[in-house]
């Protein structure tokens, strides 16, 4: 099981670092509209498209990953003062009820859309530039799929849990920049205070040393 667990966690981390990407080509074309409109009164007729195109993209296909590494909002108020193995029961039966069926609902109606789509070429109706929109239907599909083998992989952890009696996480790559700060902060203070001691204990003249 630790295989494909790790197997798994390794994919949804290459998709989700890959298609973060996208975020970038968000940030660049809605700042070059910003200027555009602002400065030269030039208004783009893609940049919109290009927003929630990218945004969606990066939404979808940042899931799986972020499923890997227990970001997504959980009502955690009960559930941080369960034992390990009554969390990893509860995960157990919520995934077989709940996320699995809205995981392959997600995957047979993108499948639908997105052949739709692709059969009579879909550009965007939100703006006159007629931007292609088909190809990313197709991310419906692809976000789904990264979710149902990223779920196998939770449903794995729930087993292990259960067994061991404590969880198995993926491993860290990515940290809160805030975090990282507090870290340094309390590092510092640390190290502060340890100055400060060694000033008081450590001898000041040749008196203190004799």
């Amino acid at each position: 099981m630790m295989r494909f667990v790790e197997f798994a966690d390794r994919l949804s981390a290459w998709f989700g670092k890959s298609f973060a990407w996208a975020i970038m080509v968000m940030t660049l074309g809605v700042g070059y509209e910003v200027v555009v409109r602002r400065l030269l009164n030039a208004p783009t007729s893609w940049a919109f498209d290009v927003s929630y195109i990218m945004y969606g993209t990066l939404f979808m296909m940042g899931g799986a990953y972020t499923l890997s590494r227990n970001g997504h909002v959980r009502g955690d108020f009960v559930y941080r003062l369960w034992k390990p193995r009554t969390q990893a029961i509860v995960e157990f039966i919520l995934y077989i009820l709940f996320f699995f069926p809205g995981v392959t609902a997600l995957v047979l109606s993108g499948w639908k859309y997105a052949s739709r789509s692709w059969a009579y070429g879909e550009v965007s109706v939100n703006s006159p530039a007629g931007v292609p929109i088909f190809q990313f239907k197709t991310i419906i599909v692809a976000a789904g799929i990264l979710l149902f083998v990223q779920g196998i992989a939770q449903m794995m952890r729930c087993v292990m849990c259960m067994r061991d009696g404590h969880w198995t996480h993926a491993r860290d790559d990515v940290e809160e920049t805030e975090v990282k700060l507090m870290r340094g902060e309390t590092v510092e203070l640390m190290e502060g205070r340890t100055a400060e001691a060694i000033d008081v204990v450590a001898p000041t003249d040749e008196g203190d040393r004799r």
